[in-house]
């Protein structure tokens, strides 16, 4: 549905994206993963047709961003970070205008679904001034969806909304998906996770890592971690859990101990054995999975983004 080949735009001499390369498929929710100015949105910018590539290409439902733009922004709904709404007007008749610019040919069908799908039929005849921001963000997702497009490209969704406002809208992304090709476009971690079944990350304009957050997380560390804790370690715990089978390294702060183990060996019934027979007191012994924000910090070499800390928290 997206092809993607060597695409890189200059801002004057300055490189926003270089070579970034990749693929879309039908009914895919791809996240797009980066920090602020790693060229997220000029990426989301050039697939929409809302601005030219420097060099490389990009196709979208089969057409070329560069000579079929107009083809192109039929096929593409597009949610700017800043939602292109009319303050004065209602929802309903911001989408039937908004559908008859699209050239929807049965406004009222259109309106009523995307209306349903969104979560708008009571908010139809209100202004959208007075909405609360998460509503006005469902009435963005509305717009870029009006017209049926093949593919959905949500710059920033969640952006500003409070706790409650970002599940709703996520869980509204994750239904689009079944119908459409979606690009989520962020630098919240959790979103990605809770919303997408394969997520790019690209970090100062190049593709750094393309994969589903599980597989990620397994390259970016090969090894499964086991945290163990207990009430009295003895001087040389750390020595004796290092000699169990499948054990490669123990690292002890106080009374708690990272253990990295050969993930094709089960440790854990070794080790907690080994707490329990010496007398130790176990209090804690379990498995500790390589999230997406590891596997940002290591490839980004990041500081980890506010944004993604607040959303976590």
């Amino acid at each position: 549905m997206i092809e993607v080949s060597n695409l890189t735009k200059f801002y004057g001499t300055t490189s926003a994206i270089h070579d970034v390369s990749f693929t879309v498929a039908r009914g895919e929710v791809l996240g797009f993963l980066g920090p602020n100015a790693a060229g997220k949105t000029t990426t989301m910018r050039i697939l929409s047709g809302f601005m030219p590539p420097s060099s490389g290409t990009a196709r979208v439902a089969g057409y070329d961003v560069l000579t079929d733009s107009l083809q192109v922004r039929a096929h593409v709904g597009y949610l700017p970070e800043t939602v292109p709404l009319y303050a004065e007007m209602t929802v309903a008749s911001y989408l039937r205008f908004f559908a008859r610019l699209r050239g929807v040919t049965n406004v009222a069908a259109r309106l009523e679904y995307v209306l349903a799908a969104c979560g708008l039929e009571e908010q139809s005849d209100s202004i959208i001034g007075r909405l609360s921001r998460g509503y006005r963000q469902r009435v963005g997702i509305a717009q870029a969806l009006v017209h049926d497009p093949d593919v959905l490209i949500l710059d920033e969704p969640t952006v500003g909304l409070d706790p409650r406002q970002i599940t709703e809208v996520r869980s509204l992304i994750r239904s689009l998906g079944d119908a459409h090709t979606v690009i989520l476009s962020t630098h919240i971690l959790s979103e990605v996770s809770q919303t997408c079944s394969r997520v790019l990350i690209i970090d100062k304009g190049r593709i750094v890592a393309e994969d589903s957050p599980e597989r990620l997380a397994a390259r970016v560390h090969g090894n499964s971690q086991v945290r163990l804790r207990v009430a009295s370690p003895a001087p040389d715990s750390a020595k004796r859990l290092e000699v169990i089978p499948g054990v490669l390294a123990v690292d002890q702060d106080g009374n708690q101990f990272n253990i990295q183990c050969d993930p094709a060996t089960e440790c854990r019934p070794a080790i907690a054995s080994l707490a329990v027979q010496s007398g130790w007191g176990l209090l804690e012994l379990r498995s500790q999975d390589v999230s997406l924000e590891d596997v940002f910090l290591q490839l980004t070499g990041e500081e980890e983004p506010k944004a993604a800390i607040e959303a976590a928290s």
